[in-house]
């Protein structure tokens, strides 16, 4: 049983340990401000009640799911939408149709069955900073962002008791637990990180029946910490079925596409919530390539040693004078360069979709969001680093009306990449949900 892993994993420091750490930099939470947290705070961070019992029953829960999978399988199968009337407003504004869906009924079908019976509960045990919060801006802000959605009252899947949850989420922030618990920035050890998590799991597998029912296949937890993946490396055993949700998404390093989320990966700025919405018409992009960043990790160093300042046509900077925007050139490149730094995961992607420029991803093994769904070959490029030095020859091997067509589903998808808070149905939170969703669809309880 997953307690039994737990009770055998080795562990350093105690829980007892971990807990008065916690408890210690909660009062230090006062004397920084290195987050900005919702004004939002979550219902509750006391521990969670003992659940109400409710007539509805696992095999009731089963029997709804067994529904969904059937018909979304029907509606795939027949290549067929059925419309619901009890579906009003913005719920009925848009369907997904066209090639840029790997099936776009299937996922219309399954988009409605979420919508109809998917809700999740988020475990009320934990404190501030290390749980119920994190960053809301900068680079690995979409990890707050989403677990302040989950929790607020205004999340639409907010299960009312764990009874009636189908997947339960661990408000945990791997990004607090980095910045609160760690006494050197340069102290690299993932055994702290790895036993809060641990611990956490510990205490809600022996109070709770959820975790062991399922060993952990039907909880989840967000994070866009590039250590994020490592949590589950001390106890392999325990962390088998866990849904890990994380933009460090790396298939070389065991993340697996058909358990794990990938998780689009976003640099949020202060004044609004995402890249805006920009871009010049497809005539007026007089740039072929475009990429500007800091020159870390082995693929941009590839990339900076081959095209730094060596072709106008291929504009790969290191970083941007004050002359030139940012946005400004992004929005008038053709094709916009996204390459790994040091990890697979860029920001560029989501800012590349955003400027409607079509993103060419440079990156081996990476396992791009939302993929379950959407079809990255009709609205992005894929190189593989090894053939960095073929880029130019590459992208201009694509002719006008298939980088027109490219282009034109980039401004489709654009939707998908969006953050709406409350989160709205097809926006970015909606579309990392309904990933998790399609894995509890893929579980089936005993």
């Amino acid at each position: 049983m997953a307690t039994d892993g737990w009770k055998n994993g080795n562990k350093t420091p105690l829980l007892y340990t971990t807990i008065f750490l916690i408890l210690f930099f909660v009062c230090l939470n006062t004397q920084f401000n290195f987050f900005t947290f919702s004004s939002q705070k979550p219902n509750s961070i006391s521990p969670s009640p003992a659940p109400p019992p409710l007539p509805s029953t696992d095999h009731e829960v089963e029997k709804r799911l067994g529904r969904a999978r059937a018909a979304i399988l029907e509606a795939g199968r027949l290549r067929s939408y059925k419309m619901s009337w009890r579906l009003t407003g913005d719920r009925t504004s848009f369907t997904p149709r066209g090639p840029v869906y790997r099936n776009p009924y299937a996922f219309h079908q399954s988009h409605k069955e979420m919508e109809k019976i998917f809700k999740v509960w988020a475990y009320k045990e934990g404190e501030l900073p290390i749980f119920h919060g994190g960053p809301m801006n900068n680079i690995y802000s979409i990890e707050g962002q989403i677990m302040d959605e989950i929790e607020s009252r205004k999340c639409k899947f907010l299960a009312r008791n764990p009874n009636e949850a189908l997947v339960f989420f661990l408000p945990v922030s791997v990004v607090s637990i980095r910045h609160y618990l760690y006494r050197r920035p340069t102290d690299y050890d993932r055994t702290i990180i790895q036993d809060v998590v641990t611990d956490y799991i510990g205490v809600l597998s022996n109070k709770y029946p959820y975790w062991n029912r399922s060993s952990g296949a039907d909880h989840f937890f967000v994070s866009c910490h590039d250590w994020a993946p490592d949590v589950s490396a001390t106890n392999p055993k325990l962390y088998e079925n866990f849904i890990r949700v994380l933009c460090n998404a790396n298939s070389s390093e065991g993340f697996q596409p058909e358990r794990d989320v990938s998780l689009p990966e976003i640099n949020i700025p202060y004044d609004h919530l995402g890249p805006p919405l920009a871009g010049q018409p497809p005539e007026n992009r007089s740039i072929l390539a475009f990429f500007a960043g800091g020159n870390h990790g082995d693929v941009r160093k590839y990339l900076f040693d081959f095209w730094e300042g060596n072709d106008e046509d291929i504009k790969v900077l290191h970083y941007l004078p004050k002359t030139l925007n940012y946005s400004d050139l992004m929005s008038r490149a053709k094709f916009c360069l996204c390459p790994s730094g040091y990890e697979v995961a860029s920001p560029r992607i989501v800012e590349s979709i955003s400027a409607g420029c079509v993103p060419v991803i440079v990156s081996d093994h990476y396992v791009l969001p939302f993929s379950d769904v959407l079809d990255w070959s009709k609205f992005s490029v894929e190189i593989p680093v090894a053939k960095i030095p073929e880029i130019k020859k590459i992208l201009e091997g694509i002719g006008m009306d298939e980088y027109l067509k490219l282009q034109k589903m980039v401004m489709k998808v654009q939707r998908h990449f969006i953050i709406h808070r409350p989160s709205r149905p097809y926006d970015l939170i909606d579309m990392v949900l309904h990933s998790v969703w399609l894995r509890r669809l893929n579980v089936k309880l005993s």
